[in-house]
C-alpha cells in the first residue's frame, strides 16, 4: 500500500493511503517501518516519523506485554471460543432442534480447564508451556 504524508513546517501534518491532490506542495512518499515482534508477548506501540529518511518512515514502537496482559488475553480468548460454541448450539436448537447440549457441557469444561491453568501461571515460562 502507498502512504504519503504531508510536512508543514518540519512536522507531519497529515498521512493518506491514497495519492494526495495534484499539484499540493509538501507531500512526500513513506513507508511503514515495523520491527519483528514476538507473537503473543510484545505490540506494537506508537510510531514516529524519520523525516530525515526518503521516503518518510513511520516507525512503530515495540511493547513487551506482562505476565497478566498476557493471561487476560488468553482467558478472553478461552471465553470467546466457549460463547461461540453455546451460541452456534443455541441457533441449531432454535432452527432444527439439533442444538447439543452435551457439546456445550463439554466445552464448558475444557473452558474452566482453561482458565485453572492460566489462572496457575506466574511466569511467562509458565504461559509458554500451555501452548505446547
Amino acid at each position: 500500500m502507498s502512504l504519503f504524508v504531508e510536512v508543514v513546517n518540519g512536522e507531519v501534518a497529515q498521512v493518506w493511503d491514497t495519492q494526495p491532490p495534484a499539484g499540493e506542495a509538501g507531500w512526500k512518499s513513506a513507508v511503514e517501518v515495523r520491527p519483528e515482534i514476538t507473537d503473543g508477548k510484545q505490540i506494537y506501540t506508537g510510531h514516529t516519523f524519520d523525516l530525515t529518511a526518503d521516503p518518510v518512515e513511520i516507525v512503530y514502537g515495540v511493547e513487551d506485554l506482562t505476565v497478566e496482559q498476557r493471561k487476560s488475553n488468553l482467558i478472553s480468548k478461552a471465553k470467546t471460543q466457549y460463547r461461540e460454541i453455546v451460541f452456534e448450539q443455541t441457533e441449531l436448537e432454535m432452527t432444527d432442534e439439533s442444538g447439543n447440549a452435551a457439546i456445550v457441557s463439554a466445552a464448558k469444561d475444557v473452558k474452566d480447564t482453561k482458565l485453572t491453568a492460566i489462572n496457575a501461571c506466574t511466569t511467562h515460562d509458565d504461559l509458554d508451556a500451555l501452548a505446547e
